[in-house]
This record gives structure tokens, C-alpha cells and sequence, in this order.
């Protein structure tokens, strides 16, 4: 009686770390883009100006890339819906603003600090919050264009944050535990950075690992698809919209912090430095697509061209050519990414 032949089972093909490695770059280049793209400018930087590398210069350079972080953050999830929001840049003024009138109100009606600091940040990502509900409410509801809708929404919170503050910045100097939370530093680092870090975590654990990211960016691959499958598409798109309003309450509370003062003028052009943020971090214009730590490193890759322009002594007016070019550049290399 003859032996059966025995077939030897084809070992299991394991994954070199060349294949690991070409994997995760394939997934994850324009993170690693735009990782490159930063280590490069602080090279270029540092040898362009000796004052670049000083601890004093790179806490004032992530203290201004936190504001750009927190609007990045709430971008992020508009973008992943195919979506777009225009409010970040004057939402500042405005939530600034009503944060400075409450805690002015609430410090008058003889209210101790820590409940007037509450108030006040409370007021502030209300107002944010509020901005965004009415943004969700135009877009998902009366299904307006995300364009036109919120570019109607930033003149409308200028022109709120004019009226109420009577065109003239609301001084804070007074509440100095208030101004910590933007001035002040903790074991030598800009208390901003921790806000931002925290923030950062919300936002990554929302868009990973909850309903809202799950959603956005479902919508923003197939919205008539997510529909059909039983998604309430309308009612997502109000929350996300709330939601990137919220961030940007969190902005206007860090700005006024910084600045000492509600003013109603600041945020100019604040919008479009957080939508190449997100852009360059590989968030898609056309939805289906975002990254919270490419959002994050693409606003520290903005606030490193302006500070570095700064210490270069580049005029003003070129810094905002140089970063009308970035914004370029960024939704060009979407545009190459959708066509791959």
C-alpha cells in the first residue's frame, strides 16, 4: 500500500518592510508630504536667520499656529463632507467680541473671576456654536451653496461683531487669569499648545472613531449612497457644521486671551490659512478624504512660513502673495490627487 504524497502548504507570504514601508507611504503621502515640507522650511529658516531656532521665537511660532490648528480642526470635518466654510476667518471677531461683553456684563454684576472667565468662554464657543447651527441649517436644511452660505455668514459675523463691540476692541487686561490661558506658559511651554493638543484628540478621536467622522466622511464619498443605506444626511450635515463652529468659538476665545481685548477686526484671511491647512494635510475638496494630524501639520507649515517671512523682514503685502501661492499650491495638489 502506497504512502500518500503529502503537499506541503505554500508558506505565508510575509510582508517585507520594504512592502510595509512603500504601504504606509502610499496611504499616508500627503502626511509625509507635508511633514518633509516642514522640516525643510525650518532648515531653510534657520539658516536664513539666526533668531529662528531660539525657544522664544518657536513658542511665539506654535502659539500662532494654534488658533490657525483649532480652525484647521473644525475644517477638517466640513471638507470631509464636500463641504466648505468660510465664517472661521471674522467667526473670530465675533465670538471674540461676545466673550469680551459677557465678561465685561458678568465682572459689573459683581460676579467673582472664575465665574466670569466661565461665562466668557462659555459666551464665546456659544457664539461659535451658534454660527455653525445656522450654517447647517442653510446648507442641509434649505440646501443652500456651502460657498454662498457661509460667505454670507462671515459678513454677517464682521458686521455683528462691529455692531456689538461699537468698532472698537473691548480691552481684558484685567482679567490676567483669563490672559494666561493665551499669554501664559506652563514648565516653559505657551499654554496654547496644551489647548491645542487636547483639541487635536477630540477631533482625531471624532473623526475616527465616532458616528460624526464616520458620516462626514461618508457624505462626502457618496452623499446619495449614504442616504439610500438609512443616514439621516441632512441632520449630519447640521451637526458637522455645528461642530466646525465650535471650533472656531475655541480659536476666538484663544485670540481674545492673546490680544488682551475683544477686537472686531481681526481674522482676516484666517479662513482660507485653515483651509490650505487642512488641503495640505490631505483633506479633499471634493469630500470623502480628511486627516486631523495632516490639518494640524499643515497649520504649524502655515504658521512657520509667516514667522519665518517675518524674521525675514518680508513686507506684509508679499507675505500674503507667499501664502496666496501656498493656498495654490494646495489645491493643486488635490486636484493631482483626485485624477490618481
Amino acid at each position: 500500500m502506497s504512502t500518500p504524497a503529502t503537499v506541503e502548504a505554500p508558506a505565508p507570504v510575509s510582508k517585507t518592510k520594504k512592502g510595509v514601508k512603500t504601504g504606509f507611504l502610499q496611504r499616508h503621502s500627503s502626511q509625509v508630504l507635508v511633514v518633509v515640507s516642514e522640516l525643510i522650511l525650518i532648515i531653510a529658516f534657520s539658516i536664513a536667520s539666526p533668531y529662528f531656532l531660539q525657544v522664544s521665537n518657536f513658542s511665539a511660532l506654535l502659539l500662532d499656529a494654534s488658533v490657525y490648528v483649532l480652525l484647521a480642526l473644525g475644517l477638517t470635518f466640513v471638507i470631509a463632507t464636500g463641504g466648505i466654510d468660510l465664517t472661521p476667518g471674522f467667526g473670530i471677531a465675533f465670538t471674540g467680541v461676545c466673550l469680551a461683553v459677557v465678561m465685561k456684563w458678568a465682572a459689573g454684576a459683581g460676579m467673582g473671576t472664575p465665574m466670569v472667565i466661565l461665562l466668557g468662554v462659555l459666551a464665546g464657543l456659544a457664539a461659535g456654536a451658534t454660527m455653525g447651527c445656522i450654517n447647517g441649517i442653510l446648507v442641509a436644511y434649505l440646501r443652500m451653496q456651502p460657498m454662498i452660505a457661509t460667505l454670507a455668514m462671515m459678513l454677517v459675523a464682521w458686521g455683528m461683531a462691529m455692531v456689538i463691540s461699537g468698532t472698537s476692541a473691548i480691552p481684558l487686561s484685567e482679567f490676567g487669569t483669563f490672559l494666561r490661558l493665551g499669554q501664559g506658559k506652563t514648565m516653559g511651554i505657551t499654554n496654547a499648545v496644551f489647548l491645542l493638543a487636547i483639541a487635536a484628540t477630540i477631533a482625531w478621536y471624532l473623526l475616527n472613531r465616532t458616528l460624526i467622522g464616520r458620516y462626514a466622511l461618508a457624505i462626502g464619498s457618496n452623499e446619495e449612497a449614504t442616504r439610500l443605506s438609512g443616514v439621516n444626511v441632512r441632520r449630519w450635515k447640521f451637526y458637522v457644521y455645528t461642530l466646525g463652529g465650535t471650533f472656531t468659538g475655541m480659536a476666538g476665545v484663544l485670540m481674545a486671551s492673546r490680544l488682551a481685548s475683544g477686537k472686531p477686526d481681526v481674522g482676516q484671511s484666517y479662513e482660507m490659512y485653515a483651509i490650505a491647512a487642512a488641503v495640505l494635510g490631505g483633506a479633499s475638496l471634493l469630500g470623502g478624504r480628511a486627516s486631523v494630524v495632516g490639518s494640524v501639520v499643515g497649520a504649524i507649515v502655515i504658521a512657520t512660513i509667516r514667522n519665518g517671512a517675518v524674521l525675514m523682514s518680508i513686507p506684509d503685502q508679499w507675505q500674503k502673495v507667499l501664502l496666496g501661492i501656498v493656498v495654490l499650491a494646495a489645491v493643486y495638489l488635490d486636484t493631482r490627487r483626485q485624477k490618481k
